[in-house]
């Protein structure tokens, strides 16, 4: 997706990118490559209304738009399937061609005939060479195109680590990676996509319904390499309630910007935790502004910069803000994931968790989140004073009044 967007771009049209469920990481590469902030489509947690309102203003302004999946096709609930259909969005199914030939035939018209969706075309990955190219396409029915492929340049490869991809921010050379992944699409030819007419009116955004502002308020949020977890759509939705947001870095900063309210998100603080510890200004800064019963938000990586202590994947215990009681840990192995919906006493609000650490503490959650699949635990949510912490990433324009009521006085 990263390098259709490139691709396009290239040509000279305007792209939007948007990106099926919760992320961050994959968010921050498909900004970066195609130059407009990439907004979640999600029909359970953002919502069938705001997802119309956000394709119909991106389609009123660009000439390309691309949509990233989750999973596999037909893969959870809601799932890439059913937001196709809900829009009428033409699919192009990407298919990993490793050690295979007329079997990538078989697995395409599976996906295309298994259930009612648009299937366009498939691109095949890590294809070996123009011979293997040849070998797939003679597997394909004719209702089904080679729409792309790419091969298994190392060098044009996405960099990893536990969460996912490395932020766009790491590489040094991500823009080279991103050219690399135009270039193979460019030689195959990849077409400008088809005009098509999908289903989508301007919808309802979210903001449209809040009866709460936030008209004149200052809210510091912090981002940065440690802190880097934003919805785009939270963001803007704080924007259009009336606030002015000030960004700072927790990592390089001594000093808060003048503020209502602070805001501080998910990300790594696992791997930037001895810079943390070593800023004790800050640190000292942010227990200040509790004590003064300011508001404060924290999600995740958030919570655990705000906790006595974390110890990361070596076992270094590093010091904390400690204004929540107990120590966080990282894990070997995944804590939890999933979409989550939370009652609050400001009311309820969507979101997700993916951690890998764990929050050891004696404090009392005054809520529990409701995982949304079955089986998963429900992230406790914690409250002292008027600081709020949880696992849980919100997606504020599931409740706009909910969301303004965490940063009000």
């Amino acid at each position: 997706m990263a390098g259709l967007a490139r691709l396009y771009r290239r040509r000279g049209l305007q792209v939007r990118v948007f990106k099926t469920g919760p992320d961050f990481l994959d968010p921050m590469i498909l900004e970066r490559t195609s130059g407009a902030p990439v907004h979640q489509l999600d029909l359970w947690m953002v919502g069938e209304g705001e997802c119309r309102a956000l394709l119909h203003e991106a389609a009123g302004e660009a000439d390309v738009l691309i949509v990233e999946g989750v999973m596999g096709l037909y893969d959870d609930s809601p799932s890439s399937t059913g937001l196709a259909r809900r829009f009428d969005i033409p699919v192009a199914a990407v298919i990993d061609a490793r050690a295979m030939a007329q079997t990538f035939g078989a697995i395409a018209h599976g996906l295309a005939h298994y259930g009612d969706v648009p299937v366009a075309g498939v691109i095949a990955n890590r294809v070996a060479n123009e011979g293997h190219v040849a070998m797939l396409r003679e597997g394909l029915a004719p209702d089904i195109l080679l729409l792309a492929w790419l091969g298994t340049d190392a060098a044009a490869a996405l960099p990893k680590r536990h969460l996912g991809l490395v932020q766009a921010r790491e590489p040094d050379d991500i823009d080279a990676r991103l050219e690399q992944l135009a270039d193979s699409l460019e030689r195959c030819g990849v077409p400008v996509p088809a005009a098509v007419a999908f289903a989508v009116d301007p919808g309802v955004n979210a903001s449209a319904s809040a009866s709460r502002r936030a008209d004149g308020m200052r809210i510091a949020i912090a981002r940065d390499a440690a802190f880097s977890f934003l919805y785009p759509a939270n963001l803007a939705l704080l924007t259009s309630l009336g606030a002015t947001l000030h960004f700072f870095s927790p990592l390089e900063e001594t000093v808060l910007p003048e503020a209502d309210a602070l805001y501080i998100p998910g990300g790594y603080p696992e791997l930037h935790a001895a810079r943390l510890a070593d800023n004790a200004p800050m640190r000292t800064a942010i227990v200040a502004f509790h004590a003064r019963g300011g508001p404060l938000l924290a999600e995740c990586g958030g919570m655990m910069f705000l906790c006595e202590g974390l110890v990361d994947g070596g076992g270094t215990r590093h010091a904390m803000c400690a204004l929540l009681p107990g120590e966080v840990r990282m894990q070997p192995r995944l804590a939890a994931i999933g979409l989550q919906e939370v009652t609050l006493p400001e009311g309820t609000l969507r979101g997700h968790t993916f951690h890998y650490s764990a929050f050891q503490t004696t404090m009392v959650p005054i809520a529990r989140g409701a995982a949304r699949r079955h089986g998963s635990t429900g992230e406790a949510v914690y409250r002292r004073g008027r600081l709020t912490a949880s696992y849980v990433h919100l997606y504020f324009p599931s409740n706009p009044d909910a969301a303004a009521s965490l940063f009000l006085p």
